[in-house]
């Protein structure tokens, strides 16, 4: 009788140890799965549902998310994004950290805006979202041949981005934005400025002559075709006799105008402008003769929009002059730092005590800040002081 018994024992046995590596292994199933990194278009999904409803319904936000979708699909296919190095290469001291912090500007920052314009994003339907409103905040009353066939040669890597923080691994992106001020006279800014990764300028950066104070290094330079050419005239006397050329330069288009899709195209083309104001310039005399692609960038009428509702939303829209009013280049050009690199500087800008310097560095005698109908200065003056003052960014004061 000992024997059947035994029998049954063992046979009880094994089967509660069966049960027990079933359990076993639901749990640590379950265990894993709640634990695992999640893949990039769960985080998307979640990224919308955060969102509020009425801007996950625009059509340039849906278009942005489908884009930013479709280049997870599309990594396999020549475009490899390493997600993973992108991650931990984040800046543990971002300004993104800071806005998030602030009451305030964490409600007035919006990254997920699409900052660029490039060959993706010229479809039906942000050409018909876009027409609803003027440049430089649209393209009400242009072309639609002439704005197609600019935007579709912004057709490379380089085009969609500014820069790629890979190039910056498991660091910071300083960047430093030089205006044209004159606080910067007698400043011995040059060796801090040119110590950032990233250098901005704009308009007439005169540098011959100044370096002491402004530096020497452009990483991009930003304008409109108006401005550009503007600053070759106004500032011919002071040095400022051609466009920043050295090696490396990317260009970064602000579309005020018709006039500024025609010049980038016959930029990227190599070819005199066949229309328009500029009709027979020479595109090479502002880029110099190398014409890849990806050395151009052309800010998204979206970004700026979202730039002058947000942050610039000046009175004088209001007024006369509503239809002239936009932020001024060397403020956007510093809203375009803020939005890519994860630390700031600015130079150069408006401060408090303006009056007692010069309109511009290189001026030989002082001349007072002038102010046109077209920009708010003292508006954009109050921006970075809230800025300075919150950490978000550091503004040279004196």
């Amino acid at each position: 009788m000992g024997s059947p018994r035994w029998k049954r024992l063992c046979l009880l046995l094994l089967v509660a140890m069966a049960f027990s590596v079933i359990l076993y292994g639901r749990y640590y199933t379950a265990t894993d799965a709640s634990t695992a990194p999640r893949s990039a278009s769960s985080l998307l999904q979640q990224e919308i549902l955060e969102i509020p409803q009425e801007i996950r319904n625009h059509g340039l936000f849906r278009e942005n998310i489908i884009k930013r979708e479709n280049s997870v699909k599309d990594s396999s296919e020549g475009e490899h994004v390493n997600h993973s190095k992108e991650q931990s290469s984040l800046c543990p001291r971002s300004l993104k950290f800071k806005v998030k912090m602030d009451a305030t500007f964490g409600k007035q920052f919006d990254f997920g805006v699409p900052l660029l314009m490039w060959q993706k994003h010229f479809t039906p339907e942000t050409w018909d979202a876009l027409q609803k409103r003027n440049v430089p905040y649209g393209w009400r009353g242009l072309s639609y041949a002439v704005v197609k066939s600019a935007v579709q040669l912004l057709n490379d890597t380089g085009n969609r981005q500014l820069f790629s923080k890979n190039k910056f691994p498991n660091s910071c992106v300083r960047c430093a934005v030089v205006g044209n001020g004159g606080i910067l006279n007698g400043s011995h800014q040059g060796k801090e400025i040119d110590a950032h990764d990233m250098v901005f300028r704009l308009n007439g950066a005169v540098i011959k002559g100044f370096e002491e104070d402004v530096g020497t290094k452009t990483s991009f330079y930003g304008f409109t075709v108006n401005t550009m050419k503007n600053s070759l005239i106004a500032y011919a006397e002071y040095g400022f006799t051609r466009t920043p050329q050295d090696k490396g330069i990317q260009y970064i288009f602000i579309p005020s105008d018709i006039r500024d899709y025609i010049m980038l195209r016959s930029a990227i083309l190599g070819i005199p402008v066949p229309e328009g104001n500029d009709k027979g310039d020479e595109p090479q005399k502002y880029f110099g003769s190398e014409t890849a692609a990806g050395r151009f960038k052309l800010l998204h009428p979206e970004f700026i929009f979202y730039l002058t509702e947000k942050f610039l939303k000046s009175e004088i829209i209001n007024s006369q002059f509503g239809h002239l009013y936009m932020p001024s280049t060397g403020a956007i050009m510093l809203l375009t730092a803020l939005h890519s690199c994860d630390q700031v500087s600015a130079y150069g800008f408006i401060t408090e005590n303006y009056r007692i310097f010069s309109d511009h560095y290189y001026e030989q005698e002082k001349k007072p800040l002038v102010f046109y109908a077209n920009h708010d200065m003292l508006l954009e003056a109050e921006l970075w002081k809230s800025l300075h003052r919150t950490g978000i960014m550091k503004l040279y004061q004196r």
